[in-house]
């Protein structure tokens, strides 16, 4: 096969770049070691540089089968409640000044970032978050982060307890050990090692100084550093990459967890994140692919050419007002009987193809009847408002989380009666 249908065969993974100067100049950049274990188990990495504007171009990348995003500045705090931190000015420029590079906010990549992830969890496109990546995952559903762990969690307990979660001086050789809970994804990858020693424990790598605070709602921890903060979390509800799932953030970087001037993991175990990850998005690909593919379309004659402009005004008159055109004059509701009336008298067509354009002609006549309900539904959409302005921030959290799972768990349920029903009809 020749090499340039490989890259139409092959699955996509975004990867959105990270802005550092270089000669005077800004350059865009992404680390070696996350494009090479994408390349290795069989995906495309395509970057996504972090210029102005590219979060409106987000569609031109399509299509998305996989999104991978690791490290760079901290995450705008009014993006996860910052003010209730409780550090004073006075810290936190004492944090700015500690960790210089880190708190220049960069408010283009936290939109292209958080936009990219409220659309993997929309589709269910397989994710994976690295360092920041994992707290853009949780300040997307709702969590919330430590400004700086130093000053809020560190400086709270005894000696014995705290951790170093960034050393300057021995920034790629610096470990702290975790503990690794049981029947989760990290313990599957890491077991052998773990039964090593007898332990629930590995060492990791560490380079930031802000992490999870709050957990968001649908997520699961998966390893604890020894001051309680959260080194790695999951939705079990969104793994299986046999399907096509995978959602999950990783606070360390296990692609960098190599042995010193080697390219010896540390562990058997660090290149499995990587290489579940890729098999989620091979097969998210396979799934999508196959829901899409539909036979090439036919070339019409000028009488069917004339015929399918009906239809195609009659839906886009539909749409319309399902869209919120409230008003609907006697012309439109006449292009509407028109497109209806010719998709229901087609009778040149199979059985199931009968069927199937019945059902389309009476969703284009029984669009008008939608304006009553709509009226209904503004009354409701109003006292949702009046009720949902009395709670809380972390109330309304909560709520959009529950509902996004419920969502979710339609859309599975959806996706299977709708395959039961293919199944029944056959070819």
């Amino acid at each position: 096969m020749a090499a340039a249908d490989l890259s139409v065969i092959l699955p996509r993974v975004l990867i959105v770049s990270r802005r550092s100067v270089r000669k005077n100049k800004f350059v865009d950049f992404v680390g070696e070691y996350h494009l090479d274990l994408i390349v290795s188990y069989g995906a495309v990495p395509v970057i996504v540089p972090r210029v102005s504007g590219v979060h409106m171009l987000l569609d031109s990348f399509e299509p998305i089968h996989g999104v991978l995003l690791c490290e760079g500045e901290d995450i705008d705090p009014s993006f996860y409640e910052a003010e209730l931190s409780g550090l004073s000015p006075e810290e936190l420029e004492e944090v700015r000044k500690i960790h210089t590079s880190d708190t220049a906010i960069d408010k283009e990549k936290d939109t292209i970032e958080l936009r990219l992830a409220k659309l993997c969890l929309e589709r269910n496109i397989p994710y994976m978050g690295i360092c920041r990546g994992s707290q853009v995952l949780n300040v997307a559903c709702g969590g919330t982060l430590y400004q700086d762990i130093g000053k809020e969690l560190s400086m709270k307990l005894g000696e014995d307890s705290r951790v170093v979660h960034m050393d300057y001086d021995d920034y790629d050789g610096h470990r702290h050990v975790v503990s690794v809970v049981e029947k989760t994804p990290l313990h599957s990858w890491f077991k052998d090692s773990l039964e090593d020693d007898g332990k629930m424990e590995i060492m990791v790598n560490s380079y930031h100084h802000q992490g999870v605070k709050r957990l968001a709602q649908r997520f699961v921890p998966m390893a604890f550093a020894p001051d309680g903060l959260i080194e790695g979390f999951y939705d079990p509800d969104a793994y299986n990459p046999e399907e096509g799932k995978f959602i999950m953030g990783l606070q360390f970087h296990p692609e960098r967890m190599r042995r010193p001037d080697s390219d010896e993991f540390d562990y058997p175990g660090c290149p499995k994140a990587y290489q579940e990850f890729v098999k989620a998005v091979i097969a998210y690909q396979t799934r999508l692919n196959s829901s899409t593919s539909v036979p090439k379309s036919l070339k019409l004659d000028q009488e069917m050419e004339k015929k399918r402009k009906v239809i195609v005004r009659s839906f886009s008159i539909a749409r319309n007002i399902y869209a919120g055109d409230r008003k609907m004059n006697p012309s439109k509701q006449s292009e509407l009987e028109a497109g209806a009336e010719f998709l229901e008298s087609n009778t040149a067509l199979s059985l199931q193809q009968e069927t199937r354009l019945k059902q389309m002609g009476a969703t284009v006549r029984n669009a008008s009847s939608y304006l009553n309900r709509l009226k209904l539904n503004e009354e409701r959409e109003s006292l949702a408002r009046k009720v949902m302005g009395k709670m809380s921030v972390e109330q309304i959290s909560d709520l959009m989380s529950f509902y996004h799972m419920m969502g979710q768990i339609c859309s599975e349920m959806l996706e299977r009666k709708l395959h039961g029903i293919v199944n029944e009809i056959g070819p």
